[in-house]
């Protein structure tokens, strides 16, 4: 199983089956916090869900085709962390990532973002990284901007959220620039 240790309090895990309970229950506790940026929020309803779900990811790790990691903050899952497909033949993917609301301002995306980001190019030896941030969320907008990545350009409409569409903003990090 796939662990990354981020530091002392933070530790990224591979989602399995057995942890489709514990995830489902940090979604429902943080739907209102979460679905005001995530639009697949309100479709988890029940942790069988993840039933289905997990294995896809399972599939793509092993494929060597994304990464989905739950953020153990002193043990507890507080979030979660991944790269989307990886294209391979040009060394990039895009990452996301959420955390539950009595968990920000604690520093645990920061330095979990920037251990992924560690890992994608100096153990994956991918050469770019993007993160796509809603322009109007701030607090995961910090994330990128923090870490030196680069405001690459806004994407219009990008993504439905229940009723609206609303812009994204492109955030990119080349292996070359990373510190």
């Amino acid at each position: 199983m796939f662990v990354l240790k981020v530091d002392q309090d933070i530790e990224l895990q591979l989602f399995q089956l057995h942890h489709s309970e514990e995830l489902y229950h940090l979604v429902d506790t943080n739907r209102e916090h979460l679905r005001e940026w995530l639009p697949w929020v309100d479709n988890m309803t029940s942790p069988i869900q993840y039933h289905g779900i997990i294995p896809m990811w399972l599939k793509a790790f092993a494929d060597n085709n994304g990464l989905n990691t739950g953020i153990r903050y002193k043990g507890q899952l507080v979030g979660s962390v991944g790269f989307h497909q990886i294209d391979w033949n040009n060394k990039q993917t895009s990452m996301g990532y959420y955390l539950a609301k009595g968990f920000e301002g604690k520093g645990i995306m920061t330095r979990t973002v920037q251990a992924l980001v560690n890992f994608a190019f100096l153990d994956l030896n991918l050469n770019r990284l993007e993160i796509r941030c809603g322009i109007g969320n701030k607090k995961s907008r910090a994330i990128p901007e923090r870490l030196g990545f680069i405001q690459e350009g806004i994407v219009r409409d990008a993504e439905f959220l229940y009723d609206h569409y609303h812009d994204l903003v492109i955030y990119g990090m080349l292996a070359r620039d990373w510190k």
